[in-house]
């Protein structure tokens, strides 16, 4: 009987060990798993994010681009420019002038809205993406007969994030 007592001392803290680790395994398991999905809801709601911004970004300079006055046109002018890099802003700088001395001349109202945008595409490292831009626009011409026109554009915008901002970075006219 002393040697039954000795066996069962020398397998109790084995068998307790055995039961330790036969729970710490699966534990282990659910708290890697747990931090995994974890990481992967976290870019999940950052990429929605980025393209949530992405398309607010395009919209923003979309509106931008389409609320120029001959009052206000030296502000006007600069806010597109300040919403803009790289291609689009250099274009519309070099336009820029030509742009203020035809609203002014014309004395020319022009306002705009968004009607739809949406994105096409956007890069792995969700710096660059591609949105379609629907917008209307109505313009008029302070002292003149002419009868207000109404303007319809379709643009897609290339918007790229610079530290963390979302920017216009190029503009083409879709037909």
């Amino acid at each position: 009987m002393a040697q039954h007592a000795a066996r069962s001392r020398a397998r109790g803290p084995r068998s307790r060990l055995a039961v330790l680790a036969f729970l710490l395994v699966p534990a282990a398991v659910l708290a890697f798993a747990w931090v995994r999905v974890g990481a992967e809801l976290d870019e999940a709601r950052g990429a929605a994010r980025d393209r949530m911004a992405a398309i607010q970004a395009a919209q923003r300079y979309a509106v931008t681009l389409l609320a120029v006055s001959h009052r206000t046109v030296d502000r006007d002018v600069q806010r597109v420019i300040e919403s803009s890099t790289g291609q689009a802003r250099a274009e519309y700088t070099r336009d820029a002038e030509r742009l203020k001395a035809a609203t002014r001349a014309n004395k020319a109202v022009q306002t705009g809205v968004v009607r739809a945008a949406g994105l096409v595409s956007m890069d792995a490292r969700r710096s660059v993406a591609r949105v379609l831009v629907v917008a209307d626009s109505v313009v008029s011409w302070e002292g003149s007969s002419t009868a207000p026109q109404d303007r319809y554009y379709r643009w897609s915008v290339e918007v790229t994030k610079i530290d963390g901002l979302w920017w216009a970075s190029k503009l083409e006219t879709v037909s």
